[in-house]
């Protein structure tokens, strides 16, 4: 393939970059120096308790979705991957509708299961006599999170799972291995790049999520609702930029990782 045509294809992915991430995260760099604080404003990220717990507690909430994530979606897309039953399309269509769904309407539905008003906290009241309400905390957060993550790593996992040998499963069944060891020794193995890839979109996604965050998170903080509130409310610029840009560090080195970790696992493999 000529050099130039080469040039040629990567250019809209060079403007891309340029445009919407190196050039922003460069401006946002002096900003975030321009405060009262100066150059302090980064350190005042780790140092002031506010900042250092909502960093925390998103970190908490992103590993949670990306652990959860990975159990619901790899044994569910095991299973449709292999299965082929009547309604299978259907039911992989409704999995995956969410998908069309922004992140505000996504905490709407979390607050109409698990709100003042939603379905469980209705029925928690006729059975029990108190009403469950989990909407605004960090649970339904959390909910909210999965609601939007499983059904990208459903998708990611099933057309590993479709592109697996099957005559390895076979082998090992074959050998004595039961259910549980061929799965341990022979499936997550081979599924382990499509895994800690779509571990590590689903952990960048649930960091910088803000819709959700915003229709849900009237109880806890997050990076990106201490952002917004930073900018918009605060007037404080400076440590807004300081935080997006610390944001931006932590989803940019858990997708470096992944992409080591896949490469690693691919060549092992």
């Amino acid at each position: 393939m000529p050099r130039r045509f080469e040039i040629l294809l990567l250019l809209p992915a060079g403007v891309f970059v340029l445009a919407f991430l190196l050039v922003p995260m460069a401006a946002l760099v002096p900003v975030a120096g321009s405060g009262k604080l100066g150059w302090g404003a980064y350190l005042a990220v780790l140092t002031e308790p506010r900042y250092r717990a909502t960093m925390i507690s998103t970190l908490m909430v992103a590993a949670a979705t990306t652990v959860l994530t990975l159990a619901i979606a790899t044994v569910a897309a095991q299973f449709l991957a292999v299965r082929r039953f009547p309604g299978r399309d259907l039911l992989v269509a409704m999995l995956t509708f969410p998908l069309a769904f922004p992140g505000v309407v996504v905490g709407f539905m979390v607050i109409l299961l698990g709100g003042r008003l939603g379905l469980v906290g209705q029925a928690s009241e006729v059975l029990g006599g108190s009403r469950i309400v989990f909407a605004y905390s960090l649970t339904g957060l959390l909910v909210g999170y999965l609601y939007f993550s499983i059904p990208r790593v459903i998708l990611t996992v099933m057309a590993a799972v479709e592109k697996l040998d099957p005559s390895l499963v076979e082998a090992a069944r074959s050998l004595g291995a039961g259910p549980w060891r061929i799965q341990r020794d022979v499936v997550l193995p081979a599924l382990a790049p499509a895994l800690t890839a779509a571990g590590a979109l689903c952990f960048a996604t649930a960091m910088g999520a803000f819709g959700t965050a915003f229709t849900l998170a009237t109880r806890i903080d997050v990076l990106p609702m201490v952002i917004y509130t930073e900018f918009t409310l605060g007037g404080n610029v400076a440590i807004a930029a300081a935080l997006s840009i610390a944001l931006g560090l932590v989803t940019w080195g858990a997708l470096a990782i992944a992409r080591n970790a896949t490469g690693n696992v691919a060549a092992a493999g």
